[in-house]
């Protein structure tokens, strides 16, 4: 909780993010000249040490260590502490720790979903730097978002890239290259795209949840901290007693708070509405869920590839657009706008076909997403490791 604080009030103050970024760099551009690079070894970080399975460069990650052509390579994983606890049996450090940073001066190549170098800027030129990120922005981020810090991805190697968006938001919001967008949409998303009936009977089977019974996945984004970063906190804006009682029979709500959000208000847990925050894979939740309802969250756009249906619930609107901002409004260009009200919301659940093609959602993945074919995962391995790849 001490780290948090001290991150929201770099991030917060402009004099102190400066001093950060150009002490902490100069410092390790200068220790970078005694560190040599192993060019065998690989450092991932994924979801800035939170997570292990479930994103991007696990993807990487897995189809490299089934490759009998890329056994030589050497990985670790920068973990926090919980992760650290949760796989004893993966080589890894502790994010941010002095340890860490020799890793990522020593190791010949960086794969992340977010960002190796913690604002700073010392990659050295031998590194290849591959960045999956993890969402197409709704809400503004990095050098676009008033709130926020700067940004500069101009010495990334490569950067995945869902579609056209997503090249205009990263030159302007991360400073990318765009000799550096991979058009190959994000790992993570294969599994998705190749997902199939079979696969959501036996999810919906491991969760131990009636087949007669549609799941509604309900995945917020997080909130801004209200004290000056000590708590994340979301207050739940749906009453899930009356739902439970008007819906009870015919569905069960799954529940998945955003990772930064520190802890959720006004909802109890029981059979109906039961809490995923914790489940590690995402995309298990994405392919077993009949019906999506979010707010200014990119898993919208993820998604929209299984053209399921969704529901834009944003109760703070206004609130929300003046102080974040949007790079493009979503009530006028998500096909069925945004809902601002529980009552519209609940109306909603029971008039939706949940038996044919969402257009909806096949609006926004052709918008939003058409360089996702399935085979992310083949083609980041390929341009990191070139020939020696199956």
């Amino acid at each position: 909780m001490q780290k948090k604080r001290i991150e929201y009030f770099i991030k917060h103050n402009s004099l102190l993010k400066k001093m950060y970024i150009f002490v902490g760099s100069l410092l390790l551009r200068l220790l970078g000249i005694f560190v040599s690079t192993d060019k065998n070894l690989v450092l991932i970080v994924s979801n800035l040490g939170k997570n292990f399975k479930g994103n991007s460069p696990y993807e990487i990650y897995k189809h490299t260590k089934e490759n009998s052509n890329l056994q030589h390579l050497n990985f670790v994983w920068a973990f926090d502490s919980k992760q650290i606890e949760k796989n004893p049996e993966i080589k890894s450090v502790r994010i941010d720790s002095i340890k860490y940073f020799l890793t990522s001066l020593k190791a010949k190549y960086w794969i992340t979903d977010v960002n190796i170098e913690r604002s700073l800027n010392y990659k050295k030129k031998a590194t290849i730097y591959l960045n999956t990120w993890h969402g197409v922005a709704l809400k503004k981020i990095g050098n676009d978002d008033k709130n926020s810090g700067r940004y500069d991805y101009s010495g990334i190697n490569y950067l995945c890239v869902s579609g056209r968006h997503d090249e205009k938001v990263y030159t302007s919001a991360l400073n990318a290259s765009s000799r550096s967008f991979l058009e190959v949409g994000m790992p993570r998303n294969d599994r998705i795209y190749h997902a199939t009936k079979e696969e959501k009977d036996a999810l919906k089977r491991k969760f131990k949840i009636d087949s007669n019974k549609k799941i509604i996945l309900y995945a917020p984004t997080w909130r801004d901290s209200r004290d000056s970063g000590k708590d994340y906190d979301f207050e739940v804006p749906i009453n899930f007693e009356k739902w439970q009682k008007l819906l009870g029979e015919d569905f069960v709500v799954f529940m998945r708070a955003h990772d930064r959000t520190s802890k959720l208000l006004n909802v109890k847990f029981n059979n109906f509405v039961r809490d995923f925050s914790e489940y590690e894979d995402l995309n298990d939740l994405l392919i077993v869920a009949d019906l999506l309802i979010t707010d200014y969250s990119s898993i919208l756009f993820d998604y929209s590839i299984l053209l399921k249906p969704f529901i834009c619930y944003c109760y703070d609107y206004e609130e929300y657009s003046k102080k974040r901002g949007f790079y493009f409004d979503p009530k006028a260009v998500y096909p069925d706008g945004v809902m601002e009200s529980e009552e519209e919301v609940l109306s909603e659940v029971g008039k939706i076909n949940y038996e044919t093609k969402s257009e909806s959602a096949n609006y926004v993945r052709d918008k939003f997403m058409e360089f996702t074919k399935g085979n992310a995962t083949e083609q980041c391995t390929k341009v990191l490791f070139g020939g020696e790849s199956d």
